[in-house]
């Protein structure tokens, strides 16, 4: 059996996140959709120039039951660029500007590890979630910035920028080594005051295929936060190296891994194909509330 009544955890997880006075219920898993403003991302990069071509993008992730909208500015694929911050801002302003009036109420994340594009979004659009891939290591204003602002925060772990990234990554241990940097940034950020914080173990950054099955075979260890945890398996090479397919061909295996994640204790599904991830999200649900 996947699930028995014996899997119910001690920790009490944080089931809430406080997004500009708006509380978001995350005792049932989500789904965050991706829309990135840039020409090189490995799947869709290019996909999105045009505001119409943004807009129909937001609204479909809305209509298929997405609960955020993540925008990024910066491919952070292995092996990409570091653009500069007027490229980056020059790419996201409109995009987040255009997004925000088309929907108001819709819940946006910005893809960004830098503080000074976080203040210049929140200047144009207020309350959005921080989705910092470097969990606060490559800006070290970042953490205050967020603090000052009151904004959600994504953490994730990565050890290296794109460039570096994937160049020989070694661990003792993966699960225990990431359980430290997360300790130790999640003690900060709450030393500043930052109380929605969701944790992201960064799959595909600074990691091997290994690393990366290793991690979601032991997914159900990050319950020890007690925070929300976020995954985002879309598309990704473990996926379609190991089946020896393009990222095109790959919804099938991330759908797949998607649901190995929902039953590892994922809350929050970060995808490109959201009616998919939001079916899945609805299947394993199924599974969980018929255990007697």
């Amino acid at each position: 059996m996947l699930f028995s009544q014996n899997d119910q955890s001690f920790y009490k997880k944080k089931s809430t996140i406080n997004l500009g006075g708006r509380l978001i219920d995350l005792s049932s898993p989500v789904v965050m959709g991706i829309i990135n403003a840039t020409p090189d991302s490995f799947y869709d990069g290019g996909f999105y120039s045009t505001d119409l071509e943004i807009i129909n993008r937001a609204s479909r992730i809305l209509e298929e039951g997405g609960r955020f909208i993540d925008i990024g500015a910066m491919s952070t694929r292995p092996g990409a660029r570091e653009i500069s911050l007027k490229e980056e801002l020059n790419r996201l302003l409109p995009v987040v500007k255009t997004i925000r009036q088309a929907f108001p109420d819709a819940s946006l994340s910005v893809d960004t590890y830098r503080s000074e594009v976080v203040q210049l979004v929140y200047d144009q659009i207020g309350d959005f979630i921080v989705n910092d891939i470097s969990g606060g290591t490559f800006d070290g204003q970042m953490f205050a910035k967020v603090a000052a602002l009151k904004l959600p925060y994504v953490m994730m772990h990565t050890p290296e920028k794109s460039d570096k990234m994937q160049k020989a990554p070694v661990y003792n241990d993966v699960i225990k080594d990431l359980m430290l940097f997360l300790s130790a940034q999640v003690q900060k950020l709450r030393q500043q005051g930052v109380a929605d914080i969701i944790i992201d173990p960064g799959f595909g950054f600074g990691k091997t295929s290994l690393h990366n099955y290793e991690l979601l075979n032991r997914l159900d260890a990050f319950k020890i936060f007690e925070l929300p945890l976020l995954v985002g398996l879309s598309r990704k090479a473990m996926i379609w190296k190991e089946l020896d397919i393009t990222p095109g061909e790959s919804l099938n295996g991330t759908t797949v891994l998607n649901t190995m994640a929902l039953c590892g204790g994922c809350d929050i599904l970060r995808v490109h194909d959201v009616r998919e991830a939001v079916e899945t999200i609805k299947l394993v649900g199924k599974i969980k509330s018929s255990v007697k």
